[in-house]
């Protein structure tokens, strides 16, 4: 799959997540396999490009091409002057977010609710695509505004019109958030009209799922979310999956230690220590997911706030964990009691 000039060493896409996807997480995933990570959501508001937020966002260092920035806002001009400030920092593709559905970003006219404005979604557009002409723009979104308004198809048009150079669509439309199940019947439609790569996004959570969408839809690619938070090899495994029809072994317990320690020394490198620690936390509770005993060592584990007490909670929870079972297991039994003391998920993936 090429998108501009970047071809993409496979079909596998890391979706944008708010609070997620900042350059640790980026890294890792195309480390495990992603053909591509796309950045979360860059503010257009040049008031904040000062902020140590917005700054560790702009950090691309040693990250591996392509590097895709993900753009948010409602105004065309402040759009465009976004666009150019990520490619001045390093960007090699602008993403454009019309896919976010959360409300704070929903309420300033900004992510899924520009659906419901086409005009100013050919503005928007049309003014990013004119401010970085070399530099290749995709378009992130649902497939509209509720199950009465679904637009994709003229979103498309719109999009090809303006030079946009792939789209990448979650099968849900604002209205649905992340409640119930994506329906891939609009991106089919849409890829059957499309002259733009299309990347499929929603719900797909394992190497079967992943060759359905694409099977399905026709996609060029598809989108993986929330089903890579503490589990960043899914994307080896699909592409083992697609490439031979074969599963790989679940990861043991000592490889998921590594990964794990290596992505939150990343995260204390990338933050600091008493910020990475936090951001470290929700991490954590991901990779432990499915280990046995892992809902009363995250309630443990949440209690320390050092770099050198969280590694060594972490350590001595992977020592035991592996004495029990050298490879991943869902401890069926524990289900509900570990969806509850696990940190909150991100509701701002787009």
């Amino acid at each position: 799959m090429r998108i501009g000039p970047h071809t993409l060493k496979n079909r596998l896409v890391v979706a944008p997540m708010a609070g997620v996807t900042d350059r640790p997480f980026r890294q890792l995933c195309k480390k495990l396999g992603a053909g591509m990570a796309v950045s979360e959501m860059v503010t257009s508001n040049s008031l904040l490009y000062g902020s140590a937020k917005t700054a560790r966002r702009a950090n691309h260092e040693g990250e591996v091409d392509p590097i895709s920035v993900q753009i948010a806002g409602a105004d065309p001009k402040m759009m465009a002057d976004a666009a150019r400030h990520n490619v001045d920092r390093g960007a090699q593709i602008i993403d454009i977010n019309m896919g976010c559905p959360a409300k704070k970003v929903c309420n300033v006219m900004a992510g899924s609710a520009l659906l419901q404005d086409e005009a100013l979604v050919g503005r928007i557009l049309d003014a990013v695509v004119k401010a970085v002409p070399d530099v290749p723009v995709t378009l992130k979104i649902r497939t509209g505004w509720d199950r009465e308004h679904r637009n994709a198809l003229s979103i498309l048009k719109i999009a090809e019109n303006a030079g946009v150079q792939a789209l990448a669509m979650h099968g849900r439309t604002r209205a649905c958030g992340y409640t119930g199940e994506a329906e891939y019947d609009t991106i089919k439609a849409v890829k059957a009209e499309a002259k733009i790569p299309v990347i499929a996004n929603g719900d797909i959570t394992t190497p079967e799922k992943a060759k359905y969408v694409l099977d399905y839809t026709g996609a060029d690619a598809v989108m993986i979310g929330r089903a890579a938070q503490g589990r960043p090899w899914i994307f080896r495994e699909i592409e083992h999956f697609l490439n031979t029809g074969a599963h790989l072994p679940q990861p043991e317990v000592a490889e998921i230690h590594a990964v794990l320690l290596g992505h939150i020394h990343d995260l204390y490198a990338f933050y600091g220590d008493v910020t990475g620690v936090r951001v470290a936390r929700k991490h954590i509770s991901w990779y432990t997911k499915g280990l046995v005993g892992s809902s009363a060592f995250r309630h443990t584990m949440n209690q320390f706030d050092t770099v050198a007490e969280q590694l060594a909670v972490v350590d001595e929870y992977f020592a035991q964990a592996a004495r029990a079972d050298s490879r991943l297991r869902y401890d069926a039994g524990d289900e509900d009691k570990n969806t509850r003391d696990m940190a909150p998920v991100s509701r701002l993936a787009a």
